[in-house]
């Protein structure tokens, strides 16, 4: 089965008791069912922008955004088409600015509106929102034949281009705050980084942000929130790929305690991790860190 990845931004939206929903079109995969609005990335946009354009066309509104609430995994398994398709969904908390309700014209969705919470078991949801919620969840047949005979899916992105999706942690402990040095013949090569990194399909984001910690540094951690979300692109990101990419990054960023830490090992053999070692506040100073390290850092009270 042929394996593809999507990067989406929706927006939770709230007045009182009432939740705002968009019901998907036949133009999509799931007529007839209502989630909160959203929709995917194109290249190179930043999840608040796809957000922002994704709401003024299902809704007509102006949003503001607020923090981000969580990230989620979504495989859909398309198999009359022998096709897997995993969504990795950014949730963020947003208000009405301004603007008048109104639907989306010859579009992915067909009708918005306001919901009471009381009714939102009457409705059929796609699972993510149904999860977010607190609904049941109830599968969808992903299978089901689209009804003008093809599926609403984005077409892959060429060779050259692509989407990644990466989860990092501001991993702390009694010992101070963890950090990775990046590998040879990776980007930033030689730079500390947060531990943390792709997360492999079917995968939800927190899990494999603790999967990576293990394999980076051979600590056990929690995840105690979601602390920020930003993304990156380099048009000529040049890696293990041997030749220069396009690269999209999408990174979450959690805080993670680690109850018991011991000595720092990397365990993965060949990959992008060198070395791992606690740092206090004091030791911070001088390092060349990443990007995604030197934003999380101010975030840590210790």
């Amino acid at each position: 089965m042929e394996r593809r990845r999507r990067i989406g931004a929706y927006g939770l939206c709230r007045d009182g008791g009432r939740v705002l929903l968009a019901r998907s079109s036949d133009r999509s995969d799931f007529p007839g069912v209502w989630q909160i609005p959203g929709g995917g990335l194109e290249h190179g946009e930043s999840p608040t922008h796809a957000l922002d354009r994704e709401y003024r066309e299902e809704t007509g509104l102006e949003i503001e955004i607020g923090r981000p609430i969580t990230a989620i995994a979504s495989v859909r398994e398309l198999w009359d088409i022998d096709l897997s398709w995993h969504f990795d969904l950014i949730v963020y908390e947003v208000r009405v600015r301004r603007g008048i309700l109104r639907s989306e014209v010859a579009g992915t969705s067909d009708d918005v509106a306001w919901f009471a919470e009381r009714d939102l078991a009457d409705l059929r949801l796609m699972p993510f929102t149904a999860e977010l919620l607190g609904q049941p969840v109830v599968p969808l047949d992903f299978a089901a034949p689209h009804p003008r005979g093809r599926r609403g899916m984005p077409p892959p992105l060429p060779v050259d281009r692509g989407q990644r999706f990466a989860a990092y942690g501001l991993v702390t402990s009694a010992r101070g705050v963890l950090l990775t040095q990046i590998s040879e013949g990776f980007p930033g090569a030689g730079k500390w980084h947060l531990p943390g990194g792709g997360t492999d399909f079917g995968e939800q984001p927190a899990a494999g942000l603790l999967r990576e910690l293990a394999e980076e540094s051979g600590q056990g951690g929690e995840v105690i929130e979601l602390l920020s979300v930003s993304d990156h692109r380099n048009p000529r990101a040049l890696g293990p790929e041997g030749y220069p990419m396009d690269w999209h990054a999408v990174r979450v960023t959690y805080r993670v305690d680690v109850p018991v830490p011991t000595e720092p090992r990397v365990a993965e053999v060949g990959g992008s991790t060198t070395d791992a070692r606690w740092f206090s506040r004091a030791e911070l100073r001088g390092l060349t860190l990443t990007d995604v390290a030197a934003n999380a850092i101010p975030a840590w009270g210790g």
